[in-house]
């Protein structure tokens, strides 16, 4: 069934641009898409694409508690360029509570199964409860930010959340990224200026070097596959 599904959305948006398969996937699934934004490049560019098609896509963040300053500040920018409403989701405080008085605050450098109990408690239950109910989740996934993100389709069945996954930049360089970003004065993170590409929670997202992967600066102290959970990798 979900096959067909993601069949058919292809079929139905062949040769769309992307906001005219916003629009077509806003009015398909009313009230029920949903877009989740860290305020990274990928996501502005989305976040601006949104607003300038007009589409009735929902707008959420997940904020950890951890966030870096820089980040507030292009949140900030955004609702004030865009005058968009967008949705804010916490970590339980409980689970936040009782992980920092069994384990302290900086657990997750402990170890990759630490890590993940923390990315899990301030991201992954919070999307469960960003999603519940909804039919289509856009996200900002490019296919060249990491080799396990190379097999993605641009729309795709996600079964850890059970619904369809649309991902309109999938296909896009990072170069093209920055281009629309320049040519369209979208908000941009500062950070992006000194070296961060992907930028995560502060203790957890460092800048990289020239000739690094993309993905390096994140959990920059694992040799691990480099992701949170948020997208079942």
């Amino acid at each position: 069934m979900s096959e067909a599904i993601v069949k058919d959305l292809l079929e139905k948006t062949a040769g769309f641009s992307i906001e005219e398969t916003l629009v077509f996937l806003a009015d398909e699934y009313k009230d029920k898409v949903v877009f989740s934004t860290s305020f990274g490049q990928e996501d502005q560019v989305i976040t601006d694409l949104i607003n300038k098609s007009n589409a009735a896509v929902t707008i959420f963040t997940l904020d950890t508690g951890r966030l870096f300053q820089e980040t507030y500040d292009v949140f900030h920018r955004t609702q004030k360029k865009y005058k968009t409403p967008i949705k804010v989701y916490f970590p339980e405080a409980k689970a936040v509570e009782e992980l920092l008085e069994k384990k302290g605050p900086n657990s997750f450098f402990e170890s990759v199964e630490n890590r993940k109990e923390c990315c899990f408690i301030r991201k992954v239950v919070p999307l469960k409860k960003a999603l519940a109910g909804n039919k289509l989740w856009i996200t900002g996934l490019r296919a060249e930010q990491s080799e396990n993100r190379s097999d993605l389709h641009l729309f795709e069945y996600d079964a850890n959340f059970d619904l369809v996954k649309f991902n309109p930049l999938l296909r896009w360089t990072l170069e093209e990224v920055q281009k629309y970003i320049d040519d369209h004065n979208v908000p941009q993170n500062s950070l992006h200026k000194k070296g961060f590409v992907s930028i995560g929670c502060a203790p957890c997202t460092r800048a990289i070097v020239e000739g690094e992967d993309i993905r390096a600066g994140r959990w920059y102290w694992e040799q691990s596959h480099k992701e949170c959970g948020l997208h079942g990798k």
